[in-house]
């Protein structure tokens, strides 16, 4: 009997999957708008720092103008050049740039100075780069010092 009933329903199982019922439809709904995510990183959109040499070998400079601008030491002031706070090289005085790589040689009491000197291989020579303004002697001038 159990067999019998087991039979029964396995054969209306399968005649309600093979039967035709009409099919239902199914409404799917889809985004009308894309999303648009969320801005995590916001850096990288500042300009740079503009450091460098403004004026190069030869180039006229009045009293004050901005000769090359850095972070760190690699233009050190000569004549007629100034240092600003940040490192900035202007000019002293009016006239026409010059670049020179002079021969570093530090004075005796500066002891990072000497130690790194000492420990140069034999025959290794430092140098350092300096900027310098040369005056522009200008013909026919003169500059009133006092009145009578």
């Amino acid at each position: 009997m159990a067999s019998v009933v087991l039979a029964l329903r396995t054969q209306t199982a399968v005649t309600s999957l093979l039967s035709s019922t009409p099919a239902t439809a199914l409404a799917v709904r889809y985004a009308s708008k894309k999303t648009g995510g969320s801005s995590k990183s916001l850096g990288g959109k500042s300009s740079g720092r503009c450091l460098g040499i403004n004026k190069m070998e030869g180039h006229y400079v009045h009293a004050g103008n901005i000769i090359g601008t850095q972070n760190h030491f690699r233009w050190h002031p000569g004549a007629h050049v100034g240092l600003g706070k940040n490192k900035c090289l202007y000019a002293l005085e009016e006239g026409i740039v010059h670049y020179t790589k002079e021969v570093y040689v530090p004075h005796l009491r500066n002891t990072e100075a000497v130690d790194l000197i000492t420990r140069l291989p034999k025959g290794a020579v430092l140098f350092k780069n300096f900027v310098h303004v040369v005056l522009a002697k200008l013909e026919g001038t003169f500059k009133l010092v006092a009145m009578l």
